[in-house]
């Protein structure tokens, strides 16, 4: 009874809530800029600290950046070490290690962006360069004997900690053993050459996917079925007759390939896009996976995925493979029957008896599917989504469940011209809470898919204030052209929502340390934030908040269309799991056990075949795998998170308020987006849900039993 009386009072209150910030909102465009000043200002009075990045402006500026802060932390290192002659404490050792690191990080990861994002080639050039650098010295300051030995003399005090302190010297000394701390120094400094060989290949492996691009020109008839608001876009109507595709662009991969009619087109552009950066990254991966198993092996691991994954929630190699193993078959039956969909309307189109579904069909006959079997039109339905009135929509709905409030503000800086910057605080106290700027549609040399960047991690100072997070939201949207406004997918809005859901991740973070706060989480847990904000979308109530048709703003979402795409995502579930759970036993193959020699790909086109749909032995999609590098043994942490998100999501799902519940939503932000890394994230989830979560919802989302 008591409990009921409590659901009771917790509805009453979310619907006051509700009440009181406007459930039934009606998105305007995005205002004017505000002066960006009387917010810096005003951060003082809430004790906290926000951040424009001075970003530099010239390759000679990134240069002495970079002396800077390689001397800034090589004096900061100095003064931990001497601490193992004295009387060493928690704050002039450990304490001490967070903040040098935080200084640190800002300058990389501000660099980093630089590289990925300056319209200036050789600016980008010199980014790329830097991060070398700087990877390569952190690598060789981070095997300092002088500062291991202050952290041992701390360590000889038996200190007493608790929580956030605790986790982190515990973690401290973890991770100095997994360095190599322990062994021989002969063995030492040949890991820390292994490891800063490692660091400068990742970087080139990177760069090499961001400076792959593929031009593909074509005619209107073999672009016959594409929309034409997509082949009227700026620089893709390049002549009279001559239609210009980028291979490396995602939108334009993945427009061709879903409605391009004329096979033969759709085959031409798979094969560009999947031996992009071929040449320069199949010698690449080769040392790399060597490099990683040689490093593993040195440190007592059996396999570099049991080493990457000790310090995630899976913990080790097995229980990942058993998971995607698992996985995999559960989804066989799925597979099979949407595959014979995809056949039969294949046999319908070209009049063959019994078609095969090869590798550049599947995106073109889903479509298809999801056309004449569940009347869904995606381009049709793009309409409703028009760019602006998407985000500002998307910002009132998470100000509502989150509590928060998100305004444009003045960019002091912007890195292009249409780079937008934008406050998010607190909506009840008004306190700042960070800084996101949003990059959002495609140019020539930038980043071409879609991401978070932290450039200044959270943490709470030593003067008691807290430095709030600033970041970078980098997409590749496809802009307005002539009349009509940018206008996304369904899909790209779930893309939207999952990417911002990342940089809220970042923005509510209130740990103490910054090794822990934004999205410092175990690599199995990072998506969850992300990937539960998805669910949001497949909502009558939430889409009747801002999706209305650009021309006329009285007709909203179709509810029937909602219920016809969530039908034929679930009709199509089989193949959007399993493209995923290839990547995934790729990517822990090349990583765990090795039983034979590896050849980079023939192994991972074998994948293709056994898990998902052949694809052509002269291919190579791994060497256009951005995920290798930063996820490598962690890809299955998409699938690992979005069985965690599909538990939280349900709570919402089921809740009197459904998805549009500040209650919930704010029990979300305290429990899973604040805390970031400074617990244990399984104490987070069952802070949430009162339990550990549960495989069942996932299963039950998919219709697989």
């Amino acid at each position: 009874m008591k409990q009921q009386i409590q659901t009771i009072r917790y509805q009453i209150l979310g619907y006051a809530i509700l009440f009181l910030v406007g459930i039934i909102m009606t998105p305007n465009p995005l205002a004017k800029p505000l002066p960006l000043d009387p917010f810096l200002n005003r951060a003082a009075a809430y004790k906290a600290v926000l951040t424009i990045p001075p970003f530099e402006k010239t390759p000679e500026a990134i240069a002495q950046t970079v002396e800077e802060i390689i001397a800034s932390t090589q004096a900061a290192g100095d003064a931990i070490a001497a601490q193992r002659a004295g009387q060493p404490t928690f704050n002039t050792v450990i304490r001490a290690l967070d903040d040098l690191h935080f200084q640190f990080a800002q300058v990389q990861r501000r660099i980093n962006l630089i590289k990925e994002t300056s319209p200036d080639p050789e600016l980008r050039l010199a980014a790329t360069a830097a991060i070398k650098k700087l990877a390569d010295w952190l690598v060789g300051f981070s095997y300092r004997e002088d500062i291991y030995q202050a952290i041992e003399a701390y360590a000889s005090t038996n200190p007493a900690l608790d929580g956030e302190a605790a986790k982190f010297y515990h973690e401290t000394l973890r991770d100095y053993k997994r360095m190599g701390f322990g062994l021989p120094k002969a063995q030492r400094d040949e890991l820390e050459a292994l490891k800063k060989e490692l660091s400068l290949l990742g970087t080139d492996f990177r760069s090499n996917i961001t400076n792959a691009t593929a031009a593909l020109v074509f005619s209107r008839a073999e672009l016959d079925g594409v929309p034409e608001s997509f082949l009227n876009q700026d620089g893709v109507k390049t002549g009279e007759d001559a239609y210009t595709i980028m291979a490396n662009i995602t939108w334009h991969f993945q427009t061709v390939m879903s409605y391009a009619k004329p096979e033969e087109t759709r085959k031409k552009l798979f094969y560009t896009r999947f031996t992009l950066a071929k040449e320069e990254n199949i010698p690449l991966i080769e040392k790399i996976i060597s490099l990683r198993q040689t490093i593993a092996s040195k440190l007592g691991y059996a396999s570099w995925a049991d080493y990457g994954i000790e310090t995630k929630m899976a913990k080790n190699e097995k229980t990942v493979r058993g998971f995607l193993e698992n996985l995999i078959q559960a989804l066989q039956p799925k597979l099979d029957a949407e595959l014979a969909q995809l056949k039969a309307l294949k046999a319908q189109e070209t009049g063959e008896t019994n078609p095969e579904i090869l590798f550049w069909d599947w995106r073109y006959y889903r479509e298809q599917l999801i056309k004449t079997q569940y009347a869904v039109d995606t381009e049709a339905l793009r309409v409703y989504f028009s760019y602006d009135q998407t985000l500002a929509g998307m910002f009132s709905i998470y100000e509502t469940v989150f509590g928060i409030k998100i305004q444009q503000v003045e960019n002091p800086d912007p890195w292009y011209k249409d780079v937008t910057l934008h406050l998010v605080s607190d909506a009840e106290t008004g306190a700042p809470l960070g800084l996101v700027f949003l990059d959002m549609f495609p140019r020539p040399g930038k980043f071409n898919h879609f991401a978070q960047f932290g450039i200044v991690p959270g943490k709470r100072l030593a003067d008691g204030r807290y430095q709030r997070p600033t970041v970078a939201l980098v997409c590749n949207f496809p802009p307005a052209s002539g009349d009509l406004p940018a206008l996304l997918t369904y899909e790209r809005v779930e893309t939207l929502f999952h990417e911002f859901g990342h940089c809220l991740h970042s923005l509510l973070t209130q740990a103490d340390f910054s090794a822990f706060s934004c999205t410092s989480v175990p690599r199995d847990f990072v998506e969850v934030p992300s990937q539960i904000l998805e669910y949001w979308l497949e909502n009558q109530a939430v889409l009747d908040t801002f999706a209305t048709d650009y021309r006329d703003p009285s007709q909203k979402f179709p509810p029937d269309a909602l219920a016809r795409i969530i039908a034929s995502n679930r009709a199509t579930v089989g193949l959007h799991y399993r493209r995923q759970l290839v990547f995934g036993m790729i990517d822990i193959a090349f990583h765990g056990p090795a039983d034979r020699p590896l050849d980079v790909i023939r192994d991972s086109n074998h994948f293709f075949k056994d898990v998902f749909i052949p694809v052509p032995d002269d291919t190579s999609f791994i060497t256009y795998f951005g995920h290798f590098v930063g996820y490598d043994a962690g890809y299955y942490g998409y699938a690992w998170a979005d069985v965690i998100a599909a538990d939280l999501a349900m709570q919402f799902e089921t809740s009197a308020l459904g998805f549009l519940n500040p209650v919930l939503g704010r029990r979300l932000r305290d429990e899973i987006f604040a805390p970031g890394d400074s617990r244990d994230v399984n104490e987070s989830i069952r802070a949430f849900l009162g339990r550990d979560y549960r495989f069942e919802p996932f299963l039950q989302r998919m219709g697989v039993q």
